[in-house]
């Protein structure tokens, strides 16, 4: 929907935040980002230019604003969190940077919580081409973008905004690609409109693009398996109205959510450069994998009120005793839904004698997911931390391989599969509950 002239003239949040890699300084002492402040400028001044926004109002934001002895975490944090439109800069050197990839994923994050509220899409990332990479050379998050470049201009495409601002010759071409990137901000943000979310923390938030480090731009395997019920098997009493035809189709966070919750986690799983395999846990459990490697990492989750089927739960705790610490379980338990509280101890007690491996594995925050998230936003913080848990599990019980070796020389041990050569961030060591857990596939 079209925001009004008068939605536009209340609303002062940027309309653009200029998500851009810093050049290292080299030999001259020129500033290597002065023509990325240029860009900045120009966008500013069209986008004012094809708005109402008020004198002082900010058309867009780039981290140079920031000033001396403000937080700098803090005030990132509420522009990501406020800001109408993302506009990243591509180029080789952006998709290295963990710190761009925060960005990406800080405001990847609205978009995916408003399309769980409303269950539509609404993609606000408008994307710009500092210097052109290959298709092959762009992650997960950034492949997946609807975005035609060529309506810039040709030149645009070949030579990227950094050819076109440098060279004087293509002076004309600059300003048709940037008058175009303008429009292209201004009707995004005034016909999404995506609303303003939460500030993360930039600190702990992690990157849209993986490991910086690992070398490896493809989405990574990664499945969501659905344990849950259906309308057609609940228990006497249990209401329909946070089922489907299939598990698929559970949606626990009912009435603030309106898409299932297995499509809300695929996106989630997605912004952290991951490929999700959603399935159901009645058509994938089977027999046992006994000593066999695991294939890719996963994320079990589990509705309590499924535990009713007694067949399912015998299937559940047999799945437990394998002891599989390369799947992480998590719980959604709706605050706001009343049935869920009145069985909350009778269904708790129920799922603990089920599947007591599950619910004491891992660390803190992966025993408080199995315990229950009271709502989709807790859902939303706590999912990146399950997901880089049982992907490093994953890597601790995959098959490894010696290499062929000549000589007496011998490299270290690799991995190989779906996830060969891929690493990832450590997880932050907590103190007080590392001492919980153990080697046994607890940490």
């Amino acid at each position: 929907m079209h925001a009004t002239t008068q939605q536009r003239a209340a609303d002062h949040r940027p309309y653009f935040f200029l998500s851009y890699a810093h050049t290292p300084g080299y030999g001259g002492g020129t500033d290597p980002d002065m023509w990325v402040e240029r860009l900045f400028q120009d966008l500013c001044g069209h986008v004012m230019a094809m708005t109402d926004l008020p004198a002082g109002a900010p058309a867009g934001f780039m981290d140079r604003e920031i000033r001396s002895g403000e937080g700098w975490s803090e005030r990132l944090g509420e522009v990501l969190a406020t800001c109408r439109v993302f506009v990243p800069l591509f180029s080789p050197r952006y998709f290295a940077s963990e710190m761009c990839g925060k960005e990406w994923y800080a405001f990847a994050q609205r978009a995916i919580h408003y399309r769980a509220r409303h269950n539509q899409p609404a993609e606000a990332i408008v994307p710009a081409l500092w210097v052109p990479v290959p298709p092959s050379q762009l992650p997960g998050p950034a492949e997946r973008l609807q975005f035609n470049h060529r309506d810039f201009g040709d030149r645009y495409v070949s030579d990227g905004l950094y050819g076109l601002i440098k060279l004087r010759l293509f002076a004309e071409e600059y300003e048709r690609a940037v008058y175009e990137l303008a429009k292209r901000i201004v009707n995004v943000a005034d016909t999404m409109r995506i609303g303003t979310g939460r500030p993360v923390d930039y600190r702990l938030a992690p990157s849209a693009f993986g490991s910086p480090s690992n070398g490896v731009t493809g989405p990574r395997p990664m499945q969501v398996t659905i344990a849950a019920a259906t309308r057609h098997d609940l228990p006497e009493g249990r209401s329909v109205d946070y089922y489907g035809d299939n598990p698929q189709d559970w949606n626990p966070y009912h009435p603030a959510s309106a898409r299932p919750l297995a499509y809300v986690a695929e996106d989630l799983v997605r912004s952290l450069n991951y490929q999700a395999t959603i399935a159901s846990f009645d058509e994938e459990s089977g027999p046992p994998e006994g000593k066999q490697p695991p294939s890719r990492p996963e994320i079990l989750l589990v509705d309590r009120w499924a535990l009713q089927d007694e067949d399912r739960r015998r299937r559940l705790a047999a799945f437990d005793a394998e002891n599989r610490p390369w799947v992480t379980m998590v719980v959604p338990w709706n605050r706001e839904d009343p049935q869920s509280r009145a069985a909350e101890a009778e269904l708790t007690a129920k799922l603990e004698q089920t599947m007591p491996t599950k619910m004491r594995q891992g660390r803190a925050y992966c025993r408080a997911a199995a315990r229950g998230v009271p709502s989709m936003e807790a859902f939303g913080q706590v999912l990146p931390q399950v997901v880089e848990a049982a992907a490093q599990q994953y890597l601790r019980h995959a098959a490894v391989y010696p290499p062929a070796t000549g000589g007496g020389h011998t490299e270290r041990t690799r991995l190989t599969g779906p996830m060969a050569q891929t690493h990832f961030i450590p997880e932050t060591h907590h103190p007080a509950t590392d001492a919980e857990d153990t080697d046994d596939g607890q940490s």
